[in-house]
């Protein structure tokens, strides 16, 4: 095991790795939200089977108060947990509740009913408690690191959305003549899902901490006063021994409390809640019930789910382009406040609208979506020690 102090940080040259780690990074983004997506973007099966229920507003309601709580409690410990056991954890649920999904499915046969509808919010609640898990602490992880590793987390978030909306229309096609396609197509969904769960498990626990940039990023950080690394460079083999470091935060001689942290972050904190509220007040639930019918008839909210997701994709990645990137917290806050506007817009065309416009607005809400996210937590953590990034 190597033993590494302070004196060893200075002057040392980033390892070669850094696109291999993207691609690790884009992959487990996949798997932080592909269950997720998988239950949200089968909902015309769901509401064939749970038809009073409205379950594209109920699972997302089900959902969001769990994922808000347990992000809050944990973001509140966030200096006393163990980032490798918490990703490690969420991936795990992650996993299990995606089997489960399965299993409920194939148990009932996909029939309907009050209990199976029950179990199946409960799953979404999991769901919820494990995105809380997962998310916060890549972003967190991931944030020690360079840029283009969060950027690439979160164009694998929004990729499970385009992934799935393009199984969804293949197992459409392949599926809507036979008998029970619908229920086919699901059990196919959450199989794969399942599958990528697996995969993000061994990645991150065997391959991603063992990568060379991987563990210099993490040894940086933990040489700065981070605690939360340590379990991932046990891992890869390195303990690490700080001395003190005084003087070498850009914005605070000791390390900030929670409390100072949110109050110096207080717009970016609510705008990514805003940008959210935005979004989830539209979609799913209203691309489901509020948008009328149209030519495209039942393949209608597959459309605009899967514009919405593609579009949300393609976003993640505008901010590369550097003069493209919005920097300005006053400017990301002004821009993350009009798309409320998006609400009242979605009812109007709903009401008075055709599909092309609907299907404009609906790209529109993935395009915001996916490039203010990105650009707020990126420019974020910027200035401040690695040990306050998460």
């Amino acid at each position: 095991m190597t033993m590494i102090t302070s004196n060893d940080s200075g002057g040392a040259r980033k390892p070669e790795g850094k696109y291999k780690a993207m691609a690790v990074c884009f992959i487990l983004g996949l798997g932080s939200l592909v269950s997720w997506n998988s239950m949200l973007t089968i909902g015309d099966y769901y509401y064939k089977l749970f038809p009073k229920y409205h379950p594209a507003r109920v699972l997302t309601l089900v959902y969001q108060p769990f994922a808000i709580g347990t992000m809050l409690m944990l973001a509140y410990n966030e200096s006393k947990i163990n980032t490798r056991m918490r990703n490690l954890a969420g991936f795990t649920l992650f996993f299990a509740s995606t089997f489960l999904v399965l299993v409920l499915d194939l148990a009932t046969s996909g029939k309907g009913g009050i209990g199976p509808y029950i179990g199946l919010c409960v799953l979404a609640a999991c769901f919820g408690i494990a995105d809380a898990y997962v998310e916060g602490g890549m972003v967190g992880d991931l944030c020690f690191m360079c840029p283009e590793f969060i950027q690439s987390y979160l164009a694998g978030l929004a990729a499970s959305g385009a992934l799935i909306s393009l199984m969804r229309v293949l197992t459409k096609l392949a599926f809507e003549k036979s008998h029970n396609g619908l229920h086919k197509g699901a059990i196919l969904f959450f199989a794969i899902s399942t599958f990528i769960e697996f995969l993000c498990i061994i990645l991150y626990a065997i391959y991603f901490t063992k990568l060379p940039i991987v563990k210099y990023y993490r040894t940086k950080a933990a040489l700065e006063g981070s605690k939360t690394v340590s379990a991932d460079l046990a891992a890869a083999g390195i303990q690490t021994k700080t001395t003190d470091q005084g003087g070498q935060d850009n914005k605070q001689g000791e390390r900030l409390n929670n409390k100072q942290l949110f109050l110096e972050n207080l717009d970016y904190a609510a705008g990514l809640f805003l940008i959210y509220v935005a979004t989830l007040s539209i979609f799913p639930g209203f691309l489901y019930e509020n948008t009328g019918s149209h030519q495209l008839g039942t393949w209608y909210p597959i459309v605009l789910i899967a514009m919405y997701n593609v579009v949300d994709l393609i976003s993640r990645y505008i901010p590369l382009v550097q003069w493209l990137k919005l920097e300005s917290r006053r400017a990301l806050l002004i821009a993350i406040l009009s798309r409320f506007l998006l609400i009242p817009a979605f009812y109007f065309t709903a009401k008075y609208g055709d599909q092309g416009w609907m299907i404009l607005l609906t790209s529109f809400l993935g395009l915001t979506n996916g490039y203010l996210t990105v650009c707020v937590l990126t420019i974020a953590p910027r200035g401040y020690k690695a040990s306050l990034h998460n």
